[in-house]
């Protein structure tokens, strides 16, 4: 229970009572339950999906869920984006990239990282909102970009600093961790079909020549959007910092949330546009 509190701790705007005890044994746990504190987020979603059935514009309902959101989190995941998109635009070094992330005001590449992010979010989830299968998707992409604290932590990665969150968690996920983790994001991928129906149970899922529904293979589709996309930011920041921090943890939960929804409405929309 000690990392399922340390993780609403460090992740949301969720208090947790008492300080759960924080070393680094606790906290690799917590990264690998990442996940978990999407849920309440999922609930979010799939209401948002009922509610614009029912005659709310998409567009509007997507923008409240995303500020929604952003308040669950406090914003530190944004904030994150926009420290290292300042920091991988300053200089060519890591002491320069560094000193422009701790800086208290936010330049103008943060500034355009969070408004791209953004509206990437709000645009793709208002597109996704009208469909059972698109909801799905959705819900997905937020269980995904929770997921890429596992990969961001796992061994063989190294902090940038020797102090703050990136030093607490960096190196934390062992092998047997992020392959229990993935397996979990899979099998979650797997049953989206079945979220689907259960969204709109008079619906039909077409199933392909493998067994495999289309749903499922948008799904994997989805998470290995989100995936690569933050697996990307931590390959650039390890060659300009050094390492991860807690800043670019951050970062690559709000890029593998843009990208997780991009892939998703376009997957959805050429999938939708081919039947």
């Amino acid at each position: 229970m000690n990392a399922v509190r340390l993780a609403f701790g460090l992740l949301t705007a969720v208090p947790t009572a008492t300080l759960p005890r924080v070393d680094r044994l606790s906290a690799g746990r917590a990264m690998l339950l990442a996940p978990v504190t999407a849920l309440p987020l999922v609930v979010v979603v799939a209401a948002a999906h009922r509610v614009v059935v029912a005659g709310s514009p998409p567009l509007v309902t997507a923008a409240l869920v995303v500020a929604l959101g952003t308040l669950y989190s406090r914003a530190m995941h944004l904030d994150g984006l926009a420290d290292t998109a300042d920091g991988l635009s300053a200089g060519y070094d890591a002491e320069s990239s560094l000193r422009a992330m701790k800086a208290s005001d936010t330049g103008p590449s943060g500034v355009a990282a969070v408004t791209l992010a953004l509206l990437v979010e709000v645009a793709a989830l208002a597109s996704l909102l009208p469909t059972a299968t698109g909801t799905g998707l959705a819900c997905l992409a937020w269980v995904t970009s929770r997921h890429t604290l596992a990969v961001a932590c796992r061994r063989g990665v190294p902090a940038a600093q020797p102090e703050g969150l990136g030093a607490l968690v960096a190196g934390t996920v062992g092998p047997v961790g992020l392959a229990a983790s993935a397996a979990v994001l899979g099998a979650v991928a797997g049953t989206l079909p079945f979220l689907s129906s259960a969204l709109a149970p008079v619906a039909s899922v077409p199933a392909d020549a493998e067994g495999w529904s289309a749903t499922g293979w948008l799904a994997l589709l989805v998470a290995a959007g989100g995936l690569a996309a933050s697996a990307l930011l931590v390959r650039r920041c390890r060659r300009r910092l050094g390492g991860i921090s807690g800043d670019v943890l951050g970062a690559g939960i709000e890029v593998a949330l843009a990208a997780s929804l991009a892939v998703a409405a376009l997957a959805a929309g050429a999938a939708g546009a081919a039947a």
